[in-house]
């Protein structure tokens, strides 16, 4: 089984997760962020991967620690999950429609962090959607490539804010099932490791 398990804690937040990446899509999301429970469902569901999440943080103060540890111990989950990715495909793309927004993502889960997320948000509406605010989610994808050691573009287009960020999860999720499959027995490299 490629699953794993993550705590974090520190003087900001709390967080146990539990990632299994040959699941159904089943996922139990506890935050009292209830815009990032949305989207890690829709990310649980699109990707088949089964995701538990119980976390609190200071969202009192805001949200951006919360979410960044969110994309941290999401990452790591994955890393390990993955353990050596011998047999996976490796590479993966998604081109999302979800009403007015398109969104198009494309991985490889290399070893090398790098992101590109280019969302476009609309600079005449509110700052937040729902409990998050928009600065913080472009961070949670940063943070999960960094700890999740893959090379991630993102872009989208669209009107509705909530629809490119929605198109934008599901779209990863698609994108790094396809990844993660175990496709042959080798390691899928010409350096032979990852």
């Amino acid at each position: 089984m490629r699953t794993s398990n993550v705590v974090r804690k520190t003087e900001e937040t709390q967080i146990s997760l539990e990632l299994n990446l040959d699941g159904v899509g089943r996922s139990e999301i506890k935050t009292p962020l209830k815009f990032m429970n949305h989207m890690l469902e829709n990310f649980s569901k699109h990707s088949r991967f089964d995701l538990k999440i119980n976390a609190s943080g200071d969202v009192e103060v805001d949200d951006h620690h919360l979410v960044e540890d969110l994309g941290i111990c999401l990452g790591q989950a994955l890393d390990k999950a993955l353990d050596d990715k011998k047999g996976i495909a490796r590479m993966g793309s998604c081109c999302v429609p979800m009403d007015d927004a398109l969104a198009h993502v494309a991985l490889d889960l290399s070893g090398r962090a790098y992101a590109r997320v280019d969302i476009p948000f609309s600079e005449f509406k509110e700052a937040k959607l729902g409990d998050v605010s928009k600065e913080a989610l472009p961070h949670f994808f940063d943070s999960f490539t960094s700890n999740g050691k893959l090379n991630l573009h993102i872009t989208v287009d669209g009107v509705n804010d909530h629809h490119k960020v929605e198109a934008c999860f599901k779209a990863l999720a698609k994108a790094l099932y396809e990844a993660s499959r175990v496709i042959h027995g080798d390691t899928p490299s010409t350096k032979g490791v990852l």
